[in-house]
């Protein structure tokens, strides 16, 4: 399928690729929508296996943009960036990010870049010195690191799914197995220790899993077992892609909820495949909003009152979405049609603007 055919297949507005011989980067910028305002979303810098799959990547990683600041409300489109690496880990250095930054400059703010995998606030501040349409820097943009705020809006979500399931809304004796504790993992483990749960924890790096068993105590398993483990909550908070035909029957869990991007590798079939299987699923745009809810709010203008206050919306949302499941095949049938809903609704209101 030529990129032109994938793009209109998931209603993409633009792709554009980018090469700087001087710094070597090589970067796709893909803007999903831009029908609610300026389209807000993060750079992922990763070493993919080929071209193909980092246009797949960005397609999808944009797309979910569009539906989470719909879902959340927001004045904001969908976009995401990626940075293609020559190797596994390549460090982003100064020229590199400055380079991404003109590049991001070109699109006169119709995209505003921010922090994703890969990528640090002071990646995002070298951007910064580039171009002002960036978010998530500590110095010269601002915002900082969103993952706290995001790790705070899936527990929301999780709060959201214990009352869909009629229990109790407590943490206090359950158990939630977090696969992937970098910044995101690391913030949910944390709220819900705190919280009284007692967690499960896998990462590639062994430093990250040593830290969380000496800091809350979490039980460390290999990354193989973390997703068949028996739990309350399973929360992947690492990479995309990680639930698929191959492994939805292995899942042990009452609830999927996490921090990741695009959890299920093929949404319409595997969330269907879950909500059969009686698990619970709080689809993962709505749940991992509390970033880009707090970066596009402060783009915006809004208060602190105000951006407390729209994540823990997050609970709400997601509570809506999931007694909408009930008129659909799956929950992440429901949240894409309430994300849709609001962004036609827009579009209805321009046209009779004009």
């Amino acid at each position: 399928m030529s990129i032109l055919q994938q793009m209109m297949e998931c209603g993409h507005e633009r792709v554009c690729f980018h090469h700087d011989e001087d710094t070597g980067l090589r970067a796709i910028v893909a803007i999903h929508s831009t029908v609610l305002g300026n389209a807000l979303g993060g750079t992922r810098r990763w070493h993919y296996s080929s071209e193909t799959e980092a246009l797949y990547d960005v397609l999808r990683l944009s797309e979910g943009m569009t539906y989470k600041a719909a879902a959340a409300g927001l004045s904001m489109g969908g976009a995401k960036s990626v940075v293609l690496l020559p190797g596994r880990g390549s460090p982003g250095n100064e020229a590199e990010a400055r380079s991404l930054g003109r590049f991001v400059d070109t699109f006169s703010g119709n995209y505003i870049a921010a922090e994703d995998v890969g990528t640090t606030p002071q990646y995002v501040d070298w951007m910064a010195m580039e171009t002002p349409h960036v978010m998530g820097g500590d110095r010269v943009s601002r915002g900082g690191d969103p993952s706290p705020f995001t790790a705070q809006g899936v527990v929301n979500a999780m709060k959201a799914s214990l009352s869909h399931l009629g229990r109790p809304v407590d943490f206090a004796g359950l158990t939630v197995a977090i696969q992937g504790v970098g910044s995101v993992g690391q913030n949910v483990g944390r709220i819900l220790v705190e919280q009284g749960a007692q967690i499960i924890v896998a990462d590639i790096s062994d430093q990250s899993t040593a830290m969380m068993a000496e800091k809350y105590d979490a039980t460390v398993v290999s990354t193989e077992d973390i997703l068949s483990i028996e739990c309350d909550i399973l929360s992947p908070c690492a990479l995309g892609g990680v639930i698929s035909a191959s492994n939805v029957a292995d899942l042990h869990c009452e609830i999927l909820c996490g921090g990741a991007n695009n959890i299920l590798q093929d949404p319409d079939e595997d969330a269907a495949t879950i909500h059969r299987r009686s698990i619970l699923y709080a689809p993962d745009f709505i749940a991992n909003a509390g970033g880009l809810i707090e970066l596009a709010g402060l783009h915006l203008g809004m208060s602190r009152q105000e951006l407390d206050e729209r994540n823990s919306g997050i609970e709400e949302t997601t509570l809506h979405v999931l007694d909408m499941t009930k008129e659909a095949i799956s929950s992440h049938e429901a949240a894409v049609k309430f994300a849709m809903d609001r962004i036609a609704l827009v579009k209805q209101e321009k046209v009779h603007a004009h």
